[in-house]
């Protein structure tokens, strides 16, 4: 779905009020008072709220199965492969950490009446992908035939938000300057901490 200016406004509003706020904390009038537009036009365009959230989580994940297909097509060698996937892992993570967040929390609800098709269906193919290369990489004898793969995504994405939630601490042991280098510290040493764990996961015999 091609997003006009307005659109785009609207979403990343109710992204950062969503993520900020809660679902529940965030009405539909605060975000079109946040984005400085009718709130008629939100409804125009997006319905409700909770259809409104579908649209966001929608355009939020789009593309990553592309990116991750792409990723997994840049070298013919195994381990590379792994690095060119954790370093996109981490930035679509940091870049959309909010989304995770709203995520984590609405998916968990189960009063809520959020259609998660889209999201659950986009998922699901990004894993398929990645359950395929390390089934092929355990063919060629690259990785260990005892690669728990559904944990894979968990533990880069648990690693990335236990700093994030966390990165108070870190800026202290690590000197990190958060107006200035937390951005490079995530896609330098966090990325490269990450690529080490995982590649250790696939390659190490119990």
């Amino acid at each position: 779905m091609e997003l006009n200016e307005k659109q785009i406004k609207i979403l990343d509003v109710a992204e950062k009020m969503f993520a900020e706020n809660g679902y529940d904390g965030t009405s539909i009038r605060a975000i079109a008072k946040e984005a400085d537009i009718n709130i008629a036009m939100i409804s125009y365009y997006f319905g409700s709220k909770e259809k409104l959230l579908e649209h966001l989580l929608k355009s939020k994940t789009a593309n990553f199965t592309i990116e991750l297909e792409n990723a997994l097509a840049t070298s013919t060698d195994y381990l590379e492969k792994v690095d060119n996937v954790i370093s996109l892992l981490v930035r679509r993570i940091h870049k959309s950490r909010r989304i995770y967040k709203i995520i984590h929390f609405e998916y968990s609800n189960e009063n809520r009446h959020i259609d998660f098709k889209s999201y659950l269906d986009s998922k699901r193919k990004n894993y398929e992908l990645i359950e395929k290369f390390i089934k092929d990489g355990q063919a060629a004898g690259v990785f260990s035939k005892k690669v728990n793969i559904p944990l894979i995504f968990p533990t880069v994405l648990g690693t990335y938000f236990n700093f994030y939630y966390n990165k108070k601490s870190y800026e202290e042991t690590y000197q990190i300057n958060p107006k200035i280098s937390l951005d490079d510290f995530v896609h330098t040493t966090l990325t490269e901490h990450i690529k080490q764990t995982i590649k250790a996961l696939l390659t190490y015999e119990v």
